[in-house]
């Protein structure tokens, strides 16, 4: 099996498209078609099916996947090392989320901008479910969670820190102000009476909260798209939200939102993750280990 196909057979089964795999490649797509042909013919058997305009892997294909993405991760290892590149080096897709990009990833970012400039950097906004199909598909190199469970099928993870929560308000809103005279807790039911804030579906945090609130009232959300959106809209006192606190430190200090007393009955972690039994390259390893660091820092800082 010739590298060359392998690499063509791995593009191909992670995008299910030979049009896409040659655009990828920089091929003709006669030139992807022909090496998956002189592949499945060195090996006499079929890698996909053909389904008229679309194509799926076969049993065979499946089975050959993760050796010839193991093969290609040491081909470029070996490469690396042999080469004696002191300096880290190397393109990392990374799918990440908006609250991490904004408020936690700018210092990582500029580190590897200044220390390490042959470290070539694509961060994917997508969350949770898009995030780890990517991973597991080899779209994505890494991949930021933020998510309750710390384990995922098909994937290996490090949890970074746990991510607090909190659910905030205008300073003038009704339970804020009954909060600060009678210095009452807020319950859950206090909650389902409220107008309920929210950025886009699919954050766990979300899907969290929507299932606290569910048994006692259906839950209907006022969708923002951004975090951004949904705590300015907060501030102008068109509801509550339950956001990471690290979203809105800025706005609780100045005073344009204020922490309502509810405890959220759930634990979020923010975690990176690679396609199990994935080799990371030199860039990959130190690009989880810088994470791990500045969110440990940011986490002491409080």
């Amino acid at each position: 099996m010739e590298l060359r196909l392998l690499v063509t057979f791995e593009k191909v089964a992670t995008v299910l498209s030979f049009t896409q795999a040659a655009a990828e490649l920089q091929y003709a797509q006669s030139s992807v078609t022909s090496q998956i042909r002189a592949l499945e013919s060195s090996l006499g058997t079929e890698l996909f099916d053909r389904l008229g305009s679309r194509i799926r892997l076969t049993e065979a294909g499946e089975r050959l996947l993760p050796y010839a993405r193991q093969i290609i991760e040491l081909t470029e290892e070996a490469r690396a090392a042999v080469a004696g590149e002191e300096e880290p080096a190397g393109a990392l897709a990374v799918g990440t989320m908006e609250s991490l990009t904004n408020y936690r990833l700018p210092p990582l970012l500029e580190f590897f901008h200044h220390r390490y400039p042959k470290v070539r950097l694509s961060l994917r906004t997508t969350i949770g479910d898009e995030t780890r199909q990517a991973l597991r598909q080899g779209t994505y190199d890494l991949g930021f969670l933020m998510e309750e469970t710390t384990e995922h099928p098909g994937l290996e993870t490090q949890v970074l820190t746990v991510e607090p929560l909190v659910l905030v308000a205008a300073a003038g809103h009704p339970l804020a102000e009954a909060a600060a005279t009678a210095g009452a807790k807020v319950t859950t039911a206090d909650l389902v009476r409220q107008s309920l804030l929210a950025s886009e579906p699919g954050c766990a945090y979300r899907d969290l909260f929507e299932r606290e609130l569910a048994p006692l009232a259906p839950v209907a959300f006022m969708e923002f798209g951004t975090i951004e959106a949904t705590k300015r809209a907060a501030a102008a006192g068109l509801g509550i939200s339950l956001l990471p606190e690290v979203t809105v430190a800025a706005e609780l200090a100045e005073g344009s939102l204020v922490r309502l007393p509810w405890e959220a009955p759930f634990t979020l972690r923010t975690q990176l993750a690679w396609r199990a039994g994935k080799r990371l390259p030199a860039h990959a390893r130190l690009f989880v280990e810088r994470a791990r660091q500045l969110l440990s820092e940011q986490s002491a800082q409080g």
